[in-house]
């Protein structure tokens, strides 16, 4: 079982569902549980799907693509979600493109120190993305002034509020539904080389 709840196949879905799954394929070509979950609501899946690409997959973010992947996979060890960071730290790895690197880095997050991988405007992500995870209701106007005397631009920072945003949302919603991995393709890159 790859989830909690059932999960309608293309086989038995409306043509309502199908048009969700149509705009929820990856570029393998398979839906990934992750929105394959959302069948019996097409719209969540829509909307899920929106959120998604604009957060960490549209073409006018400037954070470097290694960089998001890694605060993606940061944000899901620190929510303890298997799924996202199978998937999003496997996209990390490969766009990094260097093993020691993604070895010290992956040791680092998972150790909660990226202070001994990271320094300026990268560290500073890192510290913005574990306050605004674990502790919310603690966020101040320094926490957004340190990052931008780090040199983010104020787009820069929107950006990586919306992915520790959505990671929150889609790590709570993989583990508040018990979704595995099984059956999909895991990482972005896979087969996409």
């Amino acid at each position: 079982m790859s989830a909690w709840i059932s999960m309608i196949s293309d086989a038995e879905a409306s043509d309502d569902l199908l048009d969700a799954l149509a705009l929820a394929r990856t570029p393998h070509g398979t839906v990934d549980n992750v929105m394959r979950v959302h069948s019996h609501r097409p719209n969540t899946m829509r909307g899920h799907v929106a959120l998604y690409r604009a957060a960490l997959h549209d073409d006018s973010n400037t954070i470097a693509q290694w960089l998001q992947e890694t605060i993606s996979s940061y944000v899901s060890i620190l929510n303890n979600c298997p799924y996202s960071l199978a998937n999003h730290w496997a996209n990390a790895r490969h766009l990094i493109a260097d093993d020691a690197k993604a070895d010290a880095i992956e040791k680092a997050l998972h150790a909660d120190n990226p202070e001994a991988v990271f320094d300026k405007s990268e560290l500073a992500l890192m510290l913005y993305a574990r306050k605004l995870t674990l502790h919310p209701s603690q966020m101040e106007q320094s926490d957004v002034a340190l990052l931008k005397r780090e040199g983010l631009s104020d787009g820069e920072i929107l950006e990586a509020n919306q992915i520790i945003g959505y990671f929150n949302y889609v790590n709570r919603l993989l583990n508040g539904l018990g979704v595995t991995t099984d059956g999909d393709t895991v990482g972005y890159y896979s087969n996409n080389d």
